[in-house]
């Protein structure tokens, strides 16, 4: 596709989202009880989103001159994209029966206008969430609850850029709260599968791993079955004593990881430990039943400020160990930092940054470091415009560019719901 058709695409899509806040402006002109549809009880709002984003190592694509779609770069590009994301939001509040339904497709465009030949690689992503809770208030409760996701974020800490995900978890809890909600305990029960797809047909620079070669991505597949137990007792008003302990079989579909068997938990203390500062302090063990045979220490320590009525600030620090195909398990340490403040009322401003050492079983250790940041402002309340950058820096101690980058994106998004 040449560069003149490419521009021309950018511009129309361009025009058909401008022409949204009109609608949106359009159908809001009714009684004022409220957008969407109503619904029973509840309301129907359908939403439309559209972004613009330049993302400096987006994936792998032809290099030029190049015909043939297949033959791709062995290096990560930058691109600038596009995203249509139409969606919905279903909302029917109730005492004995409440759902809440949201979800979107999101077709993301290469525009080619950085790197030409990217417009093969357009695809769709998408995301779905289904919650349904039955006796919400009552000594004994169901949630059922269901995730999908199709996106260029993976869930597998040793994949790195350029690679899609699918992702689906369907999730039972039975909430128990005998002699009036002071003590909670709530069995679990969970099934996820995620499968792996490449961008590109060949692999990185330096690299010959499962973890960066396209040919072999497939051996990160799995599925997860996982049962748990949460509880939670409050002895004061506003602290409570904090347990969960969940057990996971993971298996994997092609390859020859063995399955992991791993049980963890956790118990400590949560609550307000001033009327503005809320802490959360857990500590617990992990270990791993299957040919793996590991295990680590596991914590949690997060503070929460609440330095004014529209202003919040979280500080924490968190290490897990989970499963991973190729290298068994993995520890995660990370620590983040995250604020958000609303002014006058329409304007958030936000921030949130981490910094994770990922440490695989055997020699490969990776270090993380995120920085997300960006305003966003409500014209009317059918209409946001947000815009952010966002920095990502890893690196390996084994080679490879899709484990060893520098990642920059910046976009500016609007957001209609009816």
């Amino acid at each position: 596709m040449t560069q003149p058709a490419n521009r021309w695409r950018a511009l129309c899509l361009l025009a058909m989202a401008a022409s949204w806040p009109a609608f949106g402006q359009s159908v809001d002109s009714g009684p004022r009880n409220g957008n969407g549809l109503k619904v029973g009880e509840g309301r129907l709002h359908f939403t439309f989103e559209f972004e613009t984003r330049y993302d400096s190592a987006v994936g792998y694509f032809p290099p030029p001159g190049t015909t043939d779609p297949t033959l791709v770069s062995d290096q990560l590009s930058g691109e600038a994209l596009m995203h249509i994301r139409p969606g919905l939001k279903l909302e029917l509040p109730g005492s004995t029966l409440s759902l809440d339904l949201k979800g979107h497709a999101d077709y993301v465009h290469y525009t080619g206008l950085i790197t030409p030949g990217s417009t093969a690689t357009s695809h769709l992503e998408g995301m779905a969430d289904l919650n349904v809770a039955f006796n919400k208030q009552a000594p004994i409760g169901a949630e059922l609850a269901d995730h999908f996701q199709r996106s260029d974020q993976t869930r597998s800490a040793a994949i790195g850029a350029g690679v899609l995900s699918l992702f689906n978890e369907v999730r039972l809890s039975v909430p128990l709260r005998p002699g009036g909600g002071a003590f909670e305990v709530t069995p679990q029960f969970a099934w996820a599968v995620e499968h792996f797809k490449a961008s590109g047909a060949l692999p990185p620079v330096g690299c010959g791993g499962p973890e960066c070669d396209p040919s072999l991505v497939d051996r990160f597949d799995y599925g997860n079955v996982r049962a748990g137990l949460q509880a939670r007792w409050r002895f004061l008003p506003k602290t409570a004593v904090v347990a969960d302990a969940q057990f996971d079989w993971r298996s994997y579909a092609h390859g020859d990881t063995p399955d992991a068997l791993l049980l963890h938990g956790k118990a400590g203390l949560a609550g307000l430990v001033t009327p503005k500062i809320a802490l959360t302090a857990t500590v617990g063990w992990g270990q791993d039943f299957g040919a793996a045979s590991a295990g680590a220490i596991l914590a949690q320590l997060e503070a929460s400020y609440l330095v004014s009525a529209t202003a919040t600030l979280k500080l924490g620090y968190a290490r897990s160990l989970e499963p991973v195909a190729a290298f068994g398990l993995f520890r995660d340490d990370r620590g983040y930092l995250e604020a958000q403040a609303l002014l006058g009322g329409r304007l958030t401003l936000r921030g949130a940054t981490s910094f994770d050492l990922l440490s695989f079983q055997g020699v490969r250790h990776d270090t993380l470091y995120k920085l997300d940041v960006g305003p966003q402002y409500q014209f009317q309340r059918w209409m946001v415009l947000g815009a952010g950058y966002l920095l990502g820096v890893r690196s390996s101690s084994e080679p490879g560019t899709g484990i060893n980058y520098s990642r920059h994106e910046g976009y500016v998004r609007v957001t209609v719901t009816y």
